[in-house]
């Protein structure tokens, strides 16, 4: 099957300017055993607002720049603050402080089923899939063929998919989160998806997506997917930037640290 996409340029970016994102905690007092805890497994740091609401630093001041070609891995422990850089990316999460600028079509991999609709068919849970991806109708009847093909469900793609198996529902989502080439892919760890027959086909799938993007960013706790995919990383800790460099460089720094 064929990736519809553009032709790509170096014009994809992906920058964040003193970036700084905070969630506030709602409900028990300052001191209270339920805030300490949550502290200890954010990773973040606690903090006030301005209506004096704890709230927990899940990012602070984080600035990073990122053009075509670059795959970058995001590292750190659990908490760290990757998934929260991520989502800000992503646009999902609005920063309290700083400014994420993007240039390019930007594609989410956190949640594949997100937008499909069990009371619908197959064929239509495409078409809604594929606008929340930015697709337009035309570019999705185009795929319609190819993505029909790929999931291998035939008839099954005529009746509501609240009646699929889970292996039939994530043969429809992956193949409709991954027929279009993006410019700017977001993972948060690296997708396996299918049974076993359905395993290799899904594999080739998407490492074919993964090299059509302009930039990538992987958060994963794989340091051989990391060091296979990517050609720099990120050390996230305590949701601040501790270090950049190659990824060797880091995945190296990062398990020592993680062993002291």
């Amino acid at each position: 099957m064929q990736i519809a996409g553009n032709t790509f340029t170096d014009e994809a970016l992906l920058e964040l300017e003193k970036v700084s994102i905070s969630f506030p905690i709602y409900h028990g007092g300052s001191r209270s055993l339920k805030k300490s805890l949550l502290f200890r497994g954010s990773g973040g740091q606690l903090a006030s607002d301005a209506n004096q609401r704890i709230t927990v630093e899940a990012l602070r001041d984080v600035s990073l720049s990122f053009r075509a070609g670059d795959r970058v891995a995001l590292v750190g422990s659990n908490g760290a603050g990757k998934t929260t850089l991520l989502r800000a990316m992503a646009g999902i999460y609005e920063p309290v402080a700083g400014v994420v600028r993007t240039r390019g079509r930007i594609s989410p991999m956190f949640d594949i089923s997100l937008g499909i609709d069990g009371e619908v068919n197959g064929y239509d849970n495409i078409r809604l899939r594929g606008l929340i991806l930015g697709l337009t109708s035309q570019e999705i009847e185009e795929q319609m063929p190819s993505i029909v093909a790929f999931t291998e469900l035939g008839d099954y793609l005529d009746i509501p998919v609240r009646t699929y198996s889970s292996g039939m529902m994530t043969r429809l989502t992956f193949a409709i989160a991954t027929c279009f080439a993006p410019e700017i892919l977001l993972m948060d760890e690296w997708i396996v998806a299918g049974d076993a027959g359905f395993l290799s086909k899904a594999q080739h799938r998407i490492e074919s997506f993964v090299e059509s993007a302009n930039v990538l960013v992987l958060a994963s706790h794989s340091p051989d997917i990391c060091k296979r995919w990517c050609n720099k990383a990120v050390w996230m800790d305590k949701g601040q930037v501790r270090a950049t460099g190659t990824v060797d460089e880091m995945i190296d720094a990062y398990t020592v640290d993680k062993a002291l």
